[in-house]
């Protein structure tokens, strides 16, 4: 199994805010346990948000996101917005140029 296919449980976030993408970047790395933690936040860079105010990130587990949820709930108040969760949304590899 490759490693992105274990970030399957995903919370897709809101905010209009560029300060507080980077906040729940920085939350997501914290609240994961797998060693490789940047796969949490992969395609969530500026010009992605920029289109639709939105990020998805994915974790390894569901007590992650949970924490995470908790966690940027209680720092960010309501800076952010929780659009939806999802258990079966795999995070993908970046394509990388032949």
């Amino acid at each position: 199994m490759d490693d992105h296919e274990l970030f399957h449980f995903s919370a897709m976030c809101q905010t209009p805010d560029l300060a507080v993408l980077h906040c729940l970047r920085a939350l997501c790395h914290w609240a994961e346990r797998h060693p490789k933690r940047q796969i949490v936040w992969g395609g969530t860079t500026e010009a992605s948000w920029r289109k639709s105010g939105q990020l998805t990130l994915r974790f390894t587990s569901p007590s992650y996101r949970q924490n995470f949820i908790v966690e940027a709930g209680k720092l960010l108040k309501d800076r952010w917005t929780l659009v939806e969760t999802s258990d079966n949304n795999p995070a993908k590899p970046k394509r990388r140029p032949h």
